[in-house]
C-alpha cells in the first residue's frame, strides 16, 4: 500500500504508477502537478480534467486538474491518463492526430476528446487503483443548470410557424411581425411576468 495524506498526493502517487505504462509505449511522462479542480472553462462545461502547457506555467511545468466531481479511483486514474498524454504532448496538439496516435497506443477508445480506457487499459487501471486504496475525496455533486423553456416569453408566425425568444425590454411593445409574412406573430409563453 502506498502512503497518502491527502488527494494531491494520491495523484502524484498515481502518476508515478502509471509513468510505466506510458514508458512500455515510448512515451516519456514530465514532472507535472497534479490536483483536484475544475477545468478553466468553468464548473458547467462537464470537463471531468484539463492539463496545461508547460508555457502556461511560470514554474514551466505541466498543471493537470482532475474534476472534483470524480471520487472513483479508477476513473480518476482513467482521466489521469488522458491528462498526461496532453502533457507529453505539452499540449501542443490537442486532440488531433498525434493526440490519437498516442491515445490508441496506450489503450484508450472513443472520441478522442473524451477518450477513456479501453477494456485492457481499464484492467490495469483496476490493478494500480488496488495498489493506490481509496481516493481520499468526496464526490462534490454539481446541481446541473436547469433552463426553463416552457414558460419563457416567445412570438411565433401563425402563417409559417416561425418563432423569436423575445427580451423582457421588448415585451411592452407587443409581439413582433413576421419577416416572411408580414403578420403580426402570436404572444407565446408568459408575457406577464416580464
Amino acid at each position: 500500500m502506498i502512503q497518502k495524506t491527502n488527494r494531491e498526493a494520491w495523484l502524484l502517487n498515481a502518476i508515478a504508477l502509471v509513468r510505466p505504462i506510458f514508458s512500455e509505449m515510448h512515451y516519456e511522462v514530465p514532472d507535472c502537478q497534479v490536483s483536484c479542480g475544475f477545468a478553466s472553462t468553468g464548473v458547467k462545461s462537464g470537463h471531468i480534467g484539463q492539463c496545461w502547457s508547460r508555457k502556461s506555467s511560470q514554474g514551466e511545468i505541466n498543471q493537470i486538474f482532475i474534476s472534483p466531481a470524480l471520487s472513483n479511483p479508477v476513473e480518476v486514474l482513467d482521466t489521469l491518463v488522458h491528462e498526461l498524454i496532453h502533457a507529453v504532448d505539452d499540449c501542443q496538439h490537442k486532440h488531433g492526430k498525434e493526440f490519437k496516435k498516442m491515445a490508441l497506443k496506450l489503450g484508450l477508445v472513443g472520441p478522442m476528446r473524451s477518450a477513456c480506457a479501453g477494456p485492457k487499459l481499464k484492467e490495469k487501471l483496476v490493478q494500480l487503483a488496488a495498489k493506490l486504496g481509496e481516493y481520499p475525496h468526496s464526490t462534490l455533486r454539481v446541481p446541473a443548470k436547469v433552463m426553463a423553456r416552457g414558460n419563457r416569453p416567445r412570438a411565433q408566425c401563425t402563417t409559417c410557424g416561425f418563432q423569436v425568444s423575445m427580451l423582457k425590454k421588448y415585451l411592452a411593445f407587443g409581439p413582433p411581425i413576421c419577416p416572411k409574412d408580414k403578420v403580426e406573430m402570436q404572444a407565446l409563453g408568459d408575457w406577464d411576468a416580464a
